[in-house]
């Protein structure tokens, strides 16, 4: 039977950035972080002391004799520390260490806080909920490069972006230990405010959950905000040392979460996060089968007698590509509806499908010779090909040709650059077979604004105020296949504009105006890179100017069968840009 925390990591690994962690006071003490209630009690010895009293063994006890009341945590801070300044300076002592502290590695982030904020670096964690004060996540954060935005307050949560617009939120439900708000007694933990109540009713429908550290004992609010979630599309664990208390074993059947057994709240963290790199590494075809596959390519593109040969190889990896890509895996009907999460697994997912394809695919546009450039292109097509039969989620059912779309790319960018017109040609006019549905050229499909619109390519993690940003995404994701080939990173964005302008003059050329209800073409960070555009466009002139009809970017027909045509082609999409201001 597979162990929970195998199960778990699996689930990360497959459903990145799904999951949220909800952790308490056992993650930090390791670090020698008192509870929020340990240094109430401080408080109340320290008031006891300046009384000129002795407070016992249980200054509770001495607190309710003495003031007919519970300790409470603001009263006391006010009582001892009168002005914002003195209560910080109070209480920085027990959450900031000092040098003796940093030397023996005491109130620093633990293995357990470093696992998740690398989890969340690499995108397997968005959303970590907190009952702690103190600041040792959003630290450890920091350290990997991720700046958190941190909700403590009803003012922070009111104010906040979207969940999906965040790389990572910190969600202090209990408070910041600089801000006297802080919540700790079981008055103040039996209701939050409305602000909260909304955010974390969002949460715990919308994520998937790993707790941690947290006993459920004492908060009440948190433990209905739990109950009221009505969803549970996907799975919770609940990490314990033991026996799980009464109130968290009524969560854990509530959630039907899955209990994990757990020494301490560092092993865990780390093994989960040692094991969901192990798999994504796993996912990803491994380096060497991607070089040897390349370099078999380019064995076999050097001789004629090869050809058989290069033919099997693309065709294979094709069938491999949809192998890993099926509807099985990736289904366009049914379940949940599509959300950011959901959609950057998919993109990322497709994308480690693509790796080996994508790398052979670069030297096949450099390269490639007329006797392999039909293989290509009926990659090109099978990719492109809808799998989905009926119905289903719009979005899905675009998203199936993104892997034809880095294809695509992969082999048109090189392409151009090269020379190789012809080649460039027949991608962007090849003509996808599409079940039920009229057949249409790969330029009319795949383009990244004719593949998904801005509203939905806006999920893309940090593209989401990006005017164009499935193209930026493309050009930054092919960079790493692409750039060593250019001088440098401006050379190849301007490489990556060329190739995408001239599909949009393709796709121009190959459309009759009145389907637009004028001239449209798809457009691309070339639309805002004005003085790319402008080297591009110019440097199309000058050599349309210069060889007329003998220009092999007449006589591939790429936008034009006549230099005369061509040459309108260009008038129209800068027209067309100029219309469009916010470009």
């Amino acid at each position: 039977m597979i162990e929970p925390i195998h199960s778990l990591a699996f689930s990360m690994q497959a459903n990145r950035g799904v999951y949220a962690v909800l952790f308490g006071s056992g993650l930090s003490r390791s670090a020698r972080i008192p509870t929020g209630w340990e240094i109430t009690l401080d408080l109340v010895r320290r008031l006891a002391a300046v009384g000129g009293e002795e407070c016992g063994v249980d200054p509770s006890a001495w607190y309710r004799d003495k003031f007919h009341k519970e300790p409470d945590y603001s009263e006391l801070l006010d009582a001892l520390a009168k002005t914002p300044a003195e209560r910080q300076q109070l209480l920085r002592q027990y959450w900031e260490p000092t040098e003796q502290e940093k030397e023996e590695g005491a109130k620093q982030p633990t293995p357990a806080h470093r696992a998740i904020a690398d989890l969340v670096a690499k995108g397997f964690v968005r959303v970590i909920v907190t009952t702690n004060f103190d600041r040792l996540m959003e630290l450890a954060l920091l350290d990997v490069g991720v700046t958190p935005t941190v909700l403590s307050s009803s003012d922070h949560v009111h104010g906040a972006m979207p969940l999906i617009h965040t790389q990572c939120c910190v969600f202090k439900v209990h408070g910041d230990y600089l801000d006297t708000r802080i919540r700790n007694t079981p008055e103040e933990l039996s209701g939050y405010p409305a602000e909260f109540d909304t955010l974390l009713d969002r949460i715990f429908d919308e994520f998937g959950l790993i707790v941690c550290g947290w006993s459920a004992d004492w908060d009440e609010a948190l433990r209905r905000a739990i109950f009221r979630a009505p969803s549970r599309r996907f799975a919770t664990y609940w990490a314990v040392r033991g026996e799980p208390s009464d109130a968290a074993r009524q969560l854990i059947e509530h959630r039907g979460a899955q209990v994990v057994s757990i020494t301490d709240a560092d092993s865990f963290f780390s093994t989960v996060h040692r094991q969901v790199e192990a798999l994504a590494e796993f996912a990803r075809p491994h380096p060497l089968s991607t070089a040897a596959a390349v370099a078999a390519l380019k064995r076999y593109m050097s001789e004629p007698r090869y050809r058989i040969q290069h033919a099997d190889l693309v065709e294979g990896e094709v069938e491999h590509v949809l192998s890993e890509i099926g509807l099985d895996k990736f289904p366009v009907q049914g379940g949940p509806p599509p959300d950011a999460a959901q959609f950057n697994h998919r993109v990322k997912a497709y994308e480690a499908a693509m790796t080996t394809l994508v790398a052979m695919a670069v030297e096949a546009g450099r390269w490639a010779d007329d006797g392999h450039q039909e293989v290509w292109v009926r990659a090109l097509q099978k990719l492109a090909a809808g799998r989905a039969q009926g119905g289903g989620y719009t979005l899905w059912a675009a998203l199936e040709r993104f892997p034809a779309t880095l294809l695509l790319f992969a082999l048109g960018v090189p392409a151009l650059e090269s020379g190789r017109y012809f080649f460039v040609q027949r991608l962007l006019s090849a003509i996808i077979e599409r079940e039920n549905r009229e057949n249409k050229l790969a330029v009319h499909l795949l383009p990244p604004y004719c593949l998904l619109q801005d509203d939905s390519a806006k999920l893309l993690e940090g593209k989401e105020r990006h005017r164009a940003p499935l193209s930026e995404w493309l050009c930054e994701w092919l960079a790493s296949y692409l750039e060593q080939r250019y001088a440098n990173a401006k050379a190849y964005v301007l490489a990556f504009d060329r190739f995408e302008l001239v599909s949009a003059l393709a796709y121009g050329a190959n459309t009759n105006p009145s389907e637009h209800f004028g001239y449209w073409a798809p457009l691309g960070g070339f639309g805002y890179r004005y003085s790319n555009r402008e080297q591009i466009t110019s440097s199309l002139r000058s050599q349309l100017a210069k060889d007329g009809g003998n220009s092999p970017l007449v006589t591939s027909n790429l936008f034009g069968i006549t230099a005369d045509e061509c040459g309108k082609q260009l008038d129209a999409l800068e027209a067309f840009i100029q219309k469009l201001q916010w470009w």
